[in-house]
């Protein structure tokens, strides 16, 4: 395969099992707080392995023997995605569970609180598909320290982490009022776009290997 497609096929997997932890909501009206709050601690436990494992180790390796000091181009990149991420976050409106609508962050909009909780996880699902792909985009390549199996525990550690997410959007719209379908959509509508920027990363990496250390 292609590791465009690869990156597709993972970030479907990622996507899928976002909607797999919204459709919670079809059983219950209510998950246990502690319950969540361990499932998400777990998943970030998962996702700092993943990350150093899968993206920051193959990018230190990969920059080792160029023209700027080995630590450089990874330090450069994991600044610009921190400064991505928050960029995104202070200009897209978006609302994290478990707070008001008075709480709501980014450009000031009349957005509903269902279009806000779906933005929130957005966010975050964005850096998330360029990971996958870009980490598929390096295997592709025969980056050291690069190779299949790690692209696919990254997409492994993303889903366990999207698991939880999709319920967190999902189960405060069903206690709301909102309909059993339609807060499954909205849960699991938010991960729609890691598809998208899996295959942009892959893309990105294949057509240009030299920003791969900074990609990584």
């Amino acid at each position: 395969m292609s590791p465009v497609l690869q990156a597709f096929l993972a970030t479907m997997f990622t996507w899928g099992v976002t909607a797999l932890g919204a459709s919670l909501v079809f059983g219950a009206k209510k998950v246990s707080r502690k319950l969540l709050d361990a499932m998400l601690a777990f998943a970030a436990g998962v996702m700092i392995a993943a990350s150093f494992w899968s993206l920051l180790a193959p990018s230190i390796d990969l920059s080792r023997g160029g023209p700027l000091p080995m630590w450089v181009p990874p330090l450069i990149g994991f600044l610009a995605g921190g400064v991505f991420l928050r960029c995104l976050d202070l200009v897209l409106p978006h609302l994290h569970p478990g707070h008001p609508i008075k709480d709501a962050e980014g450009i000031h909009t009349s957005w509903r609180r269902s279009v806000l909780l779906v933005s929130a996880i957005t966010l975050h699902n964005i850096p998330e598909g360029l990971a996958v792909g870009v980490a598929f985009g390096a295997a592709a390549a025969g980056i050291p320290g690069a190779s299949i199996g790690a692209a696919v525990a990254l997409a492994i550690g993303i889903g366990l982490q999207n698991f939880p997410e999709g319920t967190a959007v999902a189960m405060p719209l069903r206690r709301e009022g909102m309909s059993r379908s339609r807060s499954f959509f909205y849960g699991q509508i938010s991960a729609a776009v890691e598809p998208v920027a899996g295959i942009i990363g892959a893309a990105a990496v294949v057509l240009a290997k030299p920003i791969l250390p900074y990609a990584l």
